[in-house]
């Protein structure tokens, strides 16, 4: 990456956000100002997501795949609020391994176990005798909270602001 040394704000982690700005009436288009609204948020939170994860991109997206394995149970099941201890919440949370995961993210196999091996180190996963992936009670109380504080809130805003130029 080509540094710029004439601007030290353009090295900063939020350098070029003013460069997609979206100004009101400067789009002649509602789905491209959408567009750019979108792709802001989305690059906020892979930027934030790469910084939280050690700066290994790779580590949220087998995370998250390995949670809506997970998690897609208790979304059939009904139990949306199962409590969160460790025997009672893997007993009703599907299991995936990582052939499942490699097969879900195009990722070569080895590359997805390599991973699997930090996340377990990281306390975000565990991994049973059998292969058996399940979220951590840890990483669902963590990443809950930020969804929960941030992320979604960024969420609802980006919707909001896409509906309003949509509207327009």
């Amino acid at each position: 990456m080509r540094r710029n040394t004439n601007n030290p704000d353009a090295n900063s982690p939020n350098a070029g956000e003013r460069d997609y700005a979206v100004a009101e009436g400067s789009c002649p288009s509602p789905i491209r100002a959408a567009a750019i609204l979108l792709a802001r948020y989305q690059i906020k939170s892979l930027r934030r997501l790469f910084e939280e994860f050690e700066r290994d991109i790779l580590l949220p997206l087998l995370l998250g795949e390995i949670a809506l394995h997970n998690i897609g149970a208790l979304e059939n099941s009904g139990e949306a609020n199962v409590s969160i201890d460790g025997d009672r919440f893997a007993a009703v949370m599907r299991p995936c391994n990582a052939y499942s995961i490699a097969a879900a993210t195009g990722l070569p196999r080895e590359t997805v176990r390599r991973k699997i091996v930090r996340l377990v180190e990281l306390g975000w996963i565990t991994r049973r005798g059998n292969g058996h992936l399940f979220l951590t009670p840890r990483a669902i109380e963590h990443f809950g909270a930020l969804l929960g504080s941030r992320d979604l809130p960024e969420l609802l805003d980006t919707a909001d602001r896409i509906r309003k130029r949509m509207q327009d």
